[in-house]
């Protein structure tokens, strides 16, 4: 799966669009629910969903290439997910008794043995084991070799204008071995192709992006500059965005001013793909520039793979995750962690592409070398467009990253319920796992003295200036962005949510399920952050420029340097934080987002004018009216809702960590 970044410059989510699945369908063969053969064991979620809608163009060839990873289990799975909630619950005795990570590979890691068990399977099936590690075996072989291994029949399915190859069941093992595989990732490659082996020459990075500059005018503060000369809306002239927050605000905003907390002494990970060449610079120069304490040494450490894939704008190559769009996302997260946590420590892992598999591997590296307490995660995709292959994979990942105190953060999405997006009402992955904390989004508006006044959820309408200047086209206009959320169609609501998220949203599919996001901060692209990074213009020139961006993908980094500062607080790591977010739902912990906080008859909105080149005024601006509160079906309203979670934190949520429950003596282990 290619990965979609969730950061907005626009408003809209910048992403790989996905094609839509094919209307027609031949005959399909057996399929996931088939039970498995006599004496093999069913590998849940190997048979992806998509091929039951797109036409099925019969059995791949025998020859064809194939090359998969199959993840190991470890050892004793369920008690992993037993000790994992323990060590997660504050009300249990075992909260924050977290393991190392010599001592979970020790007790749940896999084995030489058990490796050694799967490896010589594989063998016998005529797939050649390429390469091994503590998770997984990479093989290859033919297709006739990886329907003997794996007791399912490949095909090959037109999706959309492209075709790819998929297990037209469950993939099963033997029955020996089910407790010693996780999953078996490769035989899927929509809804792109993971390419065999490293490609040679091996990828470079490639320079700084395309540039984009903000076109004021600005308000200095939400609602200080009325658009004079536009149109009313709502019986008022609407007043002009914000030229973007700084880390002053956003730390007066969610209370870490008044709490005096900068993030000492605890690591906050931000796993991304690829690394700008430029980024050590543009932080040093943009901390200097907004008054955000310097870098100290060693600060912020850059963890980075041995070789760069797939780094080619999708226009270039079909399969290409276009590694120049990600040195914006790592910028933002690094430098709003930093803004809002300056005396935290940051470790960036880069992952070698977009792909699910070289994401795995960056957070595998951050559990394995406990490189960060709270790791930021600014980046998804529809649940249905994800391969559900790595649905174990990942819960493996964050439950092994619980059980030694870590947590992981998510963005939410920015295509609201994603039914503009894909034509169906969805979640995004990873965000919907429950073993994670999905991060929603909020319009943010502060006063002149950065105080906080009131956040909506985060859901625009954009309607544009007439020609003539005197109407909104289309008032209030289609749909712009908005904060991803609502109820996962593939993971059973957890305990966490029970007796705090309505029915009505857990039951929307029918039983019981997990519903997104949990917890929220600013996303509203027009009430966003500033961001300095070095870009390229159309002159040719690549320097430092400043603009105002947004997404979940500020809100994330945005509660994870929170979490931050809750974790100064508590003097020791919060692992796994849902557990405990929960627990603080209904109190003064949280600011109560709803989308017309003035009450349902008053709308909110603002007047932004945009470069229509991008950069500069030599061909023209549009301008437009931003309407607040207004998320595709999502509602943002009383308690808890699915744009927001339980709501955004204030300064109480941070100093509620200051009494934690007794801690045995001689158990904690912060390593």
């Amino acid at each position: 799966m290619r990965i979609r970044l969730s950061c907005s410059r626009t408003g809209l989510a910048v992403m790989a669009v996905l094609p839509l699945l094919a209307a027609t369908a031949a005959g399909t063969p057996a399929r996931a629910d088939t039970p498995a053969p006599h004496g093999r064991a069913a590998v849940p979620g190997t048979a992806p969903n998509w091929t039951r809608s797109a036409a099925d163009q019969g059995r791949e060839r025998a020859d064809a290439p194939v090359t998969v990873r199959v993840y190991l289990a470890g050892r004793d799975q369920k008690g992993l997910d037993a000790f994992a909630r323990q060590v997660s619950d504050p009300a249990s005795d075992e909260y924050g008794h977290f393991l190392t990570p010599q001592q979970l590979a020790e007790r749940f890691g896999s084995s030489d043995a058990q490796s050694d068990k799967v490896g010589r399977w594989l063998h016998s099936s005529g797939l050649r084991v390429t390469s091994t590690n503590r998770h997984y075996l990479t093989a290859e072989g033919d297709a006739a070799d990886a329907e003997r291994a794996f007791g399912t029949e490949l095909h090959t399915y037109r999706k959309g204008t492209r075709s790819y190859r998929a297990p037209a069941g469950d993939v099963t093992v033997p029955a020996d071995l089910a407790d010693d595989v996780l999953s078996v990732t490769g035989l899927n490659t929509a809804p792109s192709k993971v390419r065999p082996g490293r490609p040679e020459p091996r990828d470079t990075l490639p320079g700084p992006g395309s540039a984009f500059v903000n076109s004021g005018p600005f308000s200095a503060y939400f609602g200080a500059n009325p658009a004079t000369g536009t149109p009313a809306a709502y019986g008022a002239v609407r007043p002009y965005v914000i030229q973007g927050l700084n880390g002053t605000q956003l730390r007066s905003a969610y209370g870490a001013a008044a709490t005096g907390l900068t993030g000492r002494g605890v690591t906050v990970a931000v796993v991304d793909a690829y690394d700008s060449p430029t980024i050590g610079d543009d932080v040093t120069r943009y901390a200097a520039e907004h008054g955000d304490a310097p870098y100290t040494k060693d600060q912020l450490l850059r963890y980075d793979p041995a070789v760069w894939t797939h780094t080619a704008p999708p226009e270039v190559d079909p399969d290409g995750c276009d590694a120049a769009g990600w040195y914006g996302e790592q910028t933002l997260d690094i430098e709003a962690v930093h803004a809002v946590a300056p005396d935290a420590d940051i470790s960036y892992v880069g992952a070698s592409s977009c792909y699910d598999q070289d994401l795995v591997d960056a957070l595998d590296r951050v559990v394995d070398q406990h490189l960060g307490d709270i790791v930021s995660n600014s980046w998804g995709e529809p649940e249905n467009a994800s391969d559900p292959a790595f649905d174990r994979v990942y819960q493996h990942l964050f439950k092994r990253g619980a059980a030694t105190g870590i947590g992981f953060y998510f963005s939410s999405g920015d295509s609201g319920d994603e039914l503009e997006n894909t034509g169906t009402k969805q979640t995004d992955m990873p965000a919907s796992l429950p073993w994670v904390t999905a991060v929603g989004g909020t319009s943010l508006a502060l006063d002149a003295s950065d105080a906080y006044r009131f956040e909506t959820g985060w859901g625009t309408l954009k309607s544009v200036l007439s020609a003539d200047g005197t109407s909104w086209t289309g008032f209030p206009g289609t749909f712009n962005g908005g904060a991803g959320g609502g109820t996962s169609a593939r993971f059973a609501q957890p305990r966490y949510q029970r007796g705090v998220v309505p029915q009505s949203l857990s039951g929307a599919n029918g039983g019981r399920n997990r519903v997104v996001p949990d917890i929220a901060a600013v996303a509203d692209p027009n009430t966003g952050f500033l961001v300095g990074q070095t870009q390229t213009f159309p002159d040719g020139s690549a320097r430092y420029s400043e603009y105002r961006i947004g997404g979940t993908s500020l809100a994330c980094p945005v509660v994870a340097a929170l979490q931050a500062l809750a974790q100064q607080v508590q003097g020791s790591p919060i692992g796994f934080a849902n557990p405990s977010i929960y627990a603080r739902y209904g109190s003064a912990a949280y600011h109560d987002v709803v989308d017309h906080p003035f009450g349902p008859g008053t709308e909110l909105a603002q007047v932004r004018v945009d470069f229509n080149n991008s950069v500069d005024a030599s061909e023209g601006t549009t301008t437009s009216l931003r309407t607040m509160g207004h998320d595709t079906s999502l509602v943002a309203d009383r308690g808890y809702d699915a744009v927001t979670g339980v709501g955004s934190p204030t300064a109480d949520y941070l100093t509620s960590y200051d009494s934690p429950p007794d801690r045995r003596p001689g158990r904690h282990n912060t390593d």
